[in-house]
């Protein structure tokens, strides 16, 4: 998925995850989007500082 799909689908209240349901993406109170481990309670940003370059590969991006 690119950046916009991630972006418009969690925006429409939809769920996008990493590799697998234990790494969802999700939109904080700051309208940042970051993807974060369900295990360990971590998250980090679904791009770099620029809010343009994705910190992973838009490939293992998914729908859920």
């Amino acid at each position: 998925m690119t950046l916009e799909e991630i972006k418009k689908t969690i925006n429409e209240g939809g769920r996008v995850y990493w590799h697998h349901e234990g790494y969802p993406v999700i939109k904080d109170g700051l309208g940042r989007f970051l993807i974060c481990c369900i295990q360990n309670q971590s998250c980090w940003g679904l791009t770099w500082t620029d809010g343009v370059t994705m910190n992973e590969k838009e490939e293992n991006f998914y729908i859920g």
